[in-house]
Protein backbone atom coordinates (compact mmCIF):
# COMPACT_ATOMS: atom_id res chain seq x y z
CA UNK A 1 0.00 0.00 0.00
CA UNK A 2 0.94 3.41 -1.29
CA UNK A 3 1.54 6.10 2.11
CA UNK A 4 -0.85 8.17 0.02
CA UNK A 5 -3.74 5.75 0.29
CA UNK A 6 -3.87 5.78 3.83
CA UNK A 7 -3.77 9.62 4.17
CA UNK A 8 -6.62 9.65 1.80
CA UNK A 9 -8.45 7.03 3.11
CA UNK A 10 -8.61 8.16 7.30
CA UNK A 11 -9.13 11.50 6.25
CA UNK A 12 -13.07 9.61 4.78
CA UNK A 13 -13.24 7.51 7.30
CA UNK A 14 -13.15 10.91 9.61
CA UNK A 15 -15.29 12.48 7.35
CA UNK A 16 -17.82 9.75 7.50
CA UNK A 17 -17.86 9.64 11.61
CA UNK A 18 -18.12 13.24 11.61
CA UNK A 19 -21.25 12.97 9.22
CA UNK A 20 -22.63 10.12 11.15
CA UNK A 21 -22.53 12.32 14.19
CA UNK A 22 -23.96 15.44 12.79
CA UNK A 23 -26.88 14.19 10.06
CA UNK A 24 -28.42 11.85 13.91
CA UNK A 25 -26.90 7.99 11.99
CA UNK A 26 -27.81 8.70 8.63
CA UNK A 27 -26.57 6.02 6.81
CA UNK A 28 -26.65 7.72 3.39
CA UNK A 29 -24.41 10.91 4.49
CA UNK A 30 -21.97 8.49 5.80
CA UNK A 31 -21.76 5.81 2.96
CA UNK A 32 -20.64 7.69 0.82
CA UNK A 33 -17.20 8.80 2.21
CA UNK A 34 -16.82 5.14 3.54
CA UNK A 35 -16.93 3.96 -0.12
CA UNK A 36 -14.49 6.27 -1.43
CA UNK A 37 -12.00 5.57 1.55
CA UNK A 38 -12.23 1.62 0.80
CA UNK A 39 -11.77 2.99 -3.30
CA UNK A 40 -8.48 4.77 -2.48
CA UNK A 41 -7.33 1.99 -0.18
CA UNK A 42 -7.25 -0.22 -3.30
CA UNK A 43 -6.49 2.16 -5.83
CA UNK A 44 -3.01 2.72 -4.05
CA UNK A 45 -2.60 -0.44 -3.63
CA UNK A 46 0.98 -1.52 -4.17
CA UNK A 47 1.68 -5.66 -5.05
CA UNK A 48 4.95 -7.47 -4.85
CA UNK A 49 6.10 -8.29 -8.71
CA UNK A 50 8.56 -10.84 -9.21
CA UNK A 51 10.84 -9.14 -11.87
CA UNK A 52 12.30 -11.04 -14.62
CA UNK A 53 16.37 -12.14 -14.37
CA UNK A 54 17.41 -12.55 -18.13
CA UNK A 55 19.88 -10.52 -19.72
CA UNK A 56 18.86 -7.55 -21.63
CA UNK A 57 15.35 -7.50 -21.11
CA UNK A 58 13.37 -3.83 -20.57
CA UNK A 59 10.73 -4.22 -18.25
CA UNK A 60 7.32 -2.73 -17.97
CA UNK A 61 7.33 0.50 -15.75
CA UNK A 62 3.28 0.47 -15.44
CA UNK A 63 0.77 -1.36 -15.43
CA UNK A 64 -2.02 -0.81 -18.19
CA UNK A 65 -2.36 -1.21 -22.11
CA UNK A 66 0.27 -0.89 -25.08
CA UNK A 67 -1.70 1.98 -26.99
CA UNK A 68 1.14 2.93 -28.99
CA UNK A 69 4.30 1.17 -30.43
CA UNK A 70 6.06 3.49 -32.86
CA UNK A 71 9.26 4.73 -34.14
CA UNK A 72 10.24 8.31 -33.51
CA UNK A 73 13.05 10.83 -34.74
CA UNK A 74 14.86 12.18 -31.51
CA UNK A 75 18.50 14.38 -31.26
CA UNK A 76 19.83 11.03 -30.62
CA UNK A 77 18.66 9.02 -33.31
CA UNK A 78 15.32 6.78 -33.77
CA UNK A 79 13.99 5.46 -30.79
CA UNK A 80 11.08 3.00 -30.41
CA UNK A 81 8.45 3.91 -28.51
CA UNK A 82 6.12 2.41 -26.65
CA UNK A 83 3.03 4.12 -24.55
CA UNK A 84 1.30 2.17 -21.77
CA UNK A 85 -2.32 3.92 -20.81
CA UNK A 86 -3.39 3.35 -16.88
CA UNK A 87 -6.85 3.89 -16.09
CA UNK A 88 -8.38 4.11 -12.65
CA UNK A 89 -9.02 1.38 -12.35
CA UNK A 90 -4.89 -0.42 -12.83
CA UNK A 91 -1.95 0.34 -10.39
CA UNK A 92 -0.24 3.35 -10.40
CA UNK A 93 3.15 2.76 -9.09
CA UNK A 94 6.09 3.15 -11.48
CA UNK A 95 9.24 0.95 -11.77
CA UNK A 96 12.63 1.41 -14.19
CA UNK A 97 12.70 -0.30 -17.11
CA UNK A 98 15.78 -1.40 -16.33
CA UNK A 99 18.52 -1.85 -13.90
CA UNK A 100 21.30 1.54 -14.18
CA UNK A 101 22.29 4.84 -13.04
CA UNK A 102 19.61 8.01 -12.87
CA UNK A 103 21.26 10.37 -15.05
CA UNK A 104 18.30 12.69 -15.86
CA UNK A 105 14.73 14.00 -14.09
CA UNK A 106 12.84 16.90 -16.22
CA UNK A 107 10.08 18.10 -15.01
CA UNK A 108 7.43 20.17 -17.18
CA UNK A 109 4.23 21.58 -16.16
CA UNK A 110 1.65 21.49 -18.60
CA UNK A 111 -2.18 20.40 -19.48
CA UNK A 112 -4.55 17.79 -18.32
CA UNK A 113 -5.85 16.53 -21.79
CA UNK A 114 -6.74 12.72 -21.83
CA UNK A 115 -3.90 10.49 -21.73
CA UNK A 116 -5.13 8.15 -24.71
CA UNK A 117 -5.04 12.05 -26.79
CA UNK A 118 -1.71 11.64 -28.48
CA UNK A 119 -1.24 15.91 -28.45
CA UNK A 120 -0.70 14.66 -24.28
CA UNK A 121 2.69 13.97 -24.79
CA UNK A 122 3.37 17.40 -25.89
CA UNK A 123 1.25 19.18 -23.83
CA UNK A 124 0.23 17.53 -20.94
CA UNK A 125 1.74 18.02 -17.27
CA UNK A 126 4.98 14.86 -17.13
CA UNK A 127 8.48 14.04 -15.66
CA UNK A 128 11.18 12.41 -17.65
CA UNK A 129 13.13 10.21 -16.14
CA UNK A 130 16.62 8.75 -17.81
CA UNK A 131 18.45 5.63 -16.66
CA UNK A 132 22.18 4.74 -18.48
CA UNK A 133 23.09 0.86 -17.55
CA UNK A 134 26.74 1.59 -19.21
CA UNK A 135 25.67 0.89 -22.15
CA UNK A 136 22.24 2.22 -23.52
CA UNK A 137 20.06 4.78 -21.96
CA UNK A 138 16.36 4.57 -22.03
CA UNK A 139 14.00 7.18 -20.92
CA UNK A 140 10.79 6.84 -19.58
CA UNK A 141 8.20 9.43 -19.31
CA UNK A 142 5.34 9.74 -16.29
CA UNK A 143 2.26 11.71 -17.91
CA UNK A 144 -0.40 13.01 -16.66
CA UNK A 145 -4.04 12.47 -17.46
CA UNK A 146 -7.40 13.80 -17.39
CA UNK A 147 -8.24 12.85 -13.70
CA UNK A 148 -4.09 13.03 -12.54
CA UNK A 149 -3.08 15.73 -11.08
CA UNK A 150 0.00 15.24 -9.67
CA UNK A 151 3.23 12.79 -10.43
CA UNK A 152 5.51 11.69 -7.84
CA UNK A 153 9.02 10.95 -8.72
CA UNK A 154 10.98 9.84 -6.24
CA UNK A 155 14.38 9.20 -7.69
CA UNK A 156 16.65 12.07 -8.89
CA UNK A 157 20.16 12.33 -11.27
CA UNK A 158 22.73 9.67 -9.38
CA UNK A 159 20.55 7.70 -8.13
CA UNK A 160 21.51 3.37 -8.55
CA UNK A 161 18.48 1.45 -9.88
CA UNK A 162 17.91 -2.27 -9.47
CA UNK A 163 15.16 -3.09 -12.58
CA UNK A 164 11.91 -3.15 -11.93
CA UNK A 165 12.42 -0.76 -8.95
CA UNK A 166 9.69 1.18 -7.27
CA UNK A 167 10.46 5.07 -8.75
CA UNK A 168 7.09 6.93 -8.28
CA UNK A 169 3.31 7.29 -8.49
CA UNK A 170 1.19 9.10 -11.33
CA UNK A 171 -2.29 10.02 -9.33
CA UNK A 172 -5.19 8.52 -11.05
CA UNK A 173 -5.45 7.64 -14.62
CA UNK A 174 -2.81 8.16 -16.80
CA UNK A 175 -0.12 7.39 -19.32
CA UNK A 176 3.87 5.92 -19.04
CA UNK A 177 6.19 5.96 -21.94
CA UNK A 178 9.35 4.29 -22.64
CA UNK A 179 11.66 5.21 -25.31
CA UNK A 180 13.47 2.45 -26.83
CA UNK A 181 16.89 2.40 -28.91
CA UNK A 182 15.34 1.82 -32.31
CA UNK A 183 16.86 -1.70 -32.68
CA UNK A 184 15.88 -2.79 -30.00
CA UNK A 185 13.48 -6.40 -29.59
CA UNK A 186 9.83 -5.50 -29.32
CA UNK A 187 8.21 -8.58 -27.41
CA UNK A 188 4.88 -7.28 -27.22
CA UNK A 189 2.41 -5.24 -29.49
CA UNK A 190 -0.26 -2.96 -29.46
CA UNK A 191 -3.58 -3.93 -27.51
CA UNK A 192 -1.10 -6.09 -25.02
CA UNK A 193 -1.78 -5.10 -20.98
CA UNK A 194 1.20 -5.19 -19.16
CA UNK A 195 2.29 -5.02 -15.30
CA UNK A 196 4.93 -2.74 -14.37
CA UNK A 197 8.15 -4.92 -13.40
CA UNK A 198 7.10 -7.72 -14.48
CA UNK A 199 5.84 -7.84 -18.42
CA UNK A 200 8.98 -8.15 -20.69
CA UNK A 201 8.79 -5.43 -23.43
CA UNK A 202 11.55 -5.74 -25.11
CA UNK A 203 14.91 -6.96 -25.55
CA UNK A 204 18.30 -4.79 -26.30
CA UNK A 205 20.48 -6.20 -28.87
Amino acid sequence: MVKDGYFYSLGLFAAAWAAWILTHHSRTATGVPILLAFFFLWFFRDPKRTVPTGENLVVSPADGKVTECEWIETPQGSKLRLSIFLSVFDVHVNRTPIAGTVTGVEYRKGAFMNAMNPESVMFNEQTLVLVNDGRVEIGFKMIAGLLARRIVCNVRPGDVLQRGQRVGLIKFGSRVDVLLPGDAQLLVRKGHRVKGGSSVLAKLV
